[in-house]
């Protein structure tokens, strides 16, 4: 299961209310050897691994929303749909757009993350060209000029893929039979990636490019 930790916040009052992105010192990891945490008392809690990619897009969309989870004592596990849930049911800046057109392509990216990872993976176990899922994210920054994000503005869809592209780019550049800029030929991602930079909000869950690597290398590769 990993290292796990616990984020927690109390927003009964939007005055108690954390700002948005501000830094603050992450909680200790929690581990076996760690005490449970208390019994619910009425704080918000959210618990993810620090390098668990999946786990890193509940804990953007938390950022990006308010600092808090658990909603009507309802569990939801799974990346996608919890992401999904905060936006809707939490105050905050909207993190899908109006536009039908938008939001049917939204669901049509979503869709697409499970083929993206897969692809990645299945060619650097198999050594084969990595390049196809990187030109469908291309292709797809390529959709609307509106912004230099997915949909334009910045969404889901980028909370989605974002935690995959900071692990992939740092570990094909690693990996000496690769040795690739994911950015070379693709100026959209490259954009993409400079301004997703600059999201407070994700900007704070990013982890060591170093740990992300060696961490993957011995998930994907056993190295």
């Amino acid at each position: 299961m990993g290292v796990r930790n616990l984020l927690g916040g109390a927003p009964k009052s939007k005055h108690l209310q954390r700002k948005i992105g501000t830094p603050y010192k992450l909680p200790p990891a929690l581990d076996s050897t760690s005490e449970p945490p208390s019994v619910f008392d009425g704080t918000t809690r959210l618990y993810i691994s620090y390098m668990c990619p999946y786990a890193q897009r509940v804990w953007i969309a938390r950022n990006c929303k308010v600092p808090a989870l658990e909603h009507n004592n309802e569990v939801i596990g799974e990346s996608l749909d919890l992401i999904k849930y905060i936006d809707t049911n939490f105050e905050g800046p909207a993190l899908l757009p109006n536009d039908p057109a938008k939001r049917e392509f939204a669901e049509e990216l979503l869709s697409y993350t499970s083929d993206f990872m897969s692809g990645v993976i299945d060619s650097i176990k198999g050594d084969t060209d990595v390049g196809a899922p990187f030109d469908y994210l291309e292709a797809a920054l390529s959709k609307f000029s509106d912004g230099p994000f997915f949909l334009g503005e910045f969404s889901l869809v980028d909370i989605a893929y974002a935690p995959h592209i900071e692990r992939y780019q740092p570990l094909l550049l690693d990996l000496k039979n690769y040795n690739i800029d994911i950015t070379t030929g693709r100026p959209k991602l490259a954009s993409w990636i400079e301004e997703l930079n600059k999201i407070p909000g994700y900007a704070q869950t990013k982890r060591d490019p170093a740990e992300l690597v060696a961490s993957l290398k011995k998930r994907i590769l056993g190295m």
